[in-house]
């Protein structure tokens, strides 16, 4: 038994949350990742809005913090900048791909069932890991936060 795999350009856009935050380019995330068409548009939607629904609430107070301060968007506010865009705004883009990354992985398991997708699903573990790893720093480092706690016995 065989699995048949689509390929071919898959139609994308934008994924816009709170005027704030700046949008995700499902293309660009889409490349970045190295998903495979065979992950639908809308299916890809669906783990960016729950990506971005997580790190929009655990940024909330930061978020406030900065609008009652003045900046009206992200990238407003002062600090530095790689290839002119805010270190924040990169790193915000990089927690939403490491969160979307891992719920792709863990969704991506269930397309096949036969041997050769349990055996795939295996390999995928790591990623899924490794995904919320890149995830979890990139929330540390927009909020200043080392990420390493060491906690003695």
């Amino acid at each position: 038994m065989s699995a048949f795999v689509a390929s071919g350009k898959v139609d994308s856009g934008h994924i816009n949350t709170d005027p704030f935050w700046p949008s995700i380019d499902l293309d660009n995330l889409r490349a970045t990742l190295r998903i495979d068409p065979s992950v639908t548009a809308p299916r890809l939607e669906t783990a960016v809005i729950a990506a971005a629904i997580s790190l929009n609430r655990e940024l909330s107070e930061w978020r406030a913090i900065q609008q009652s301060a003045g900046y009206a968007t992200l990238d407003a506010v002062p600090g530095d900048r790689i290839k002119d865009v805010s270190v924040k705004t990169h790193l915000y883009r990089r927690a939403i791909e490491a969160g979307t990354g891992a719920e792709v992985c863990e969704r991506y398991r269930s397309y096949d069932t036969t041997n050769v997708g349990n055996h795939k699903a295996e390999e995928l573990t790591p990623n899924i890991d490794d995904y919320r790893r890149d995830l979890r720093w990139a929330v540390r480092d927009f909020l200043g936060i080392s990420r390493t706690t060491v906690e003695l016995i």
